[in-house]
């Protein structure tokens, strides 16, 4: 038993060592200019090890990926408690929280640089595009559902679009995210992004109705 643990051990470290090594080579060169083979040759590994953990370039990024999905994912399932008196808050806290996971850990930093301007959709990747589209439309019908519920219990008016206040959020997150790694120095993300996110939401409270055709 000792021998299979430790096996499973060394197995597990080795998946780490390439993903960690991944991230930096992806985030040094992009992901296109970058082979498996200049990743096995940086982690001191054999292609077939990585071969072994992964099927191909686009199941390691979104291995890689997945690393830092998980903990905004939980943040975005807290998001969605339908017996919430304060669906709108819990939607303040899913955002900011993302904000600060991007801001605190240098490895989530790494991933979103390289998601945002290093991984070009091409051929290679385009399984990866098609994962992120599908990511962004659970993140998006989470949203909805919890303006849905804000407008329900009268914290947004009747009138309030959730379709649209929900990729109104999306677009100011995606937006802040790329400013702010731009220049991570330039400004607190979760400061500002905070704020900013504030704004918006009490812009949808005083909102006026659409106006009617004729």
């Amino acid at each position: 038993m000792a021998m299979v643990r430790k096996t499973k051990e060394e197995a597990l470290e080795t998946r780490t060592r390439i993903l960690e090594t991944a991230e930096q080579i992806f985030s040094e060169q992009g992901v296109s200019h970058t082979s498996l083979q200049d990743i096995a040759a940086a982690a001191n590994v054999t292609r077939g090890a990585i071969y072994w953990h992964f099927k191909n370039k686009t199941d390691l990024l979104d291995a890689m990926l997945q690393r830092v999905k998980m903990p905004i994912e939980d943040a975005l399932e807290r998001s969605c408690d339908a017996n919430s008196p304060d669906p709108l808050n819990q939607l303040r806290r899913s955002a900011v929280g993302a904000m600060q996971l991007i801001s605190e850990g240098a490895s989530a930093q790494r991933v979103c640089e390289i998601l945002l301007f290093k991984c070009e959709y091409v051929a290679e990747t385009a399984d990866m595009r098609r994962r992120h589209v599908e990511s962004r439309k659970v993140a998006l019908g989470r949203y909805e559902d919890g303006f849905r519920r804000a407008i329900a219990l009268g914290q947004l008016p009747p009138h309030t679009d959730p379709r649209i206040a929900a990729l109104g959020l999306h677009a100011i997150m995606h937006g802040l995210f790329m400013d702010w790694m731009l220049e991570p120095g330039d400004f607190d993300i979760t400061e500002v992004g905070g704020r900013v996110i504030d704004d918006f939401l009490a812009g949808l409270k005083i909102s006026p109705p659409p106006a009617r055709a004729g």
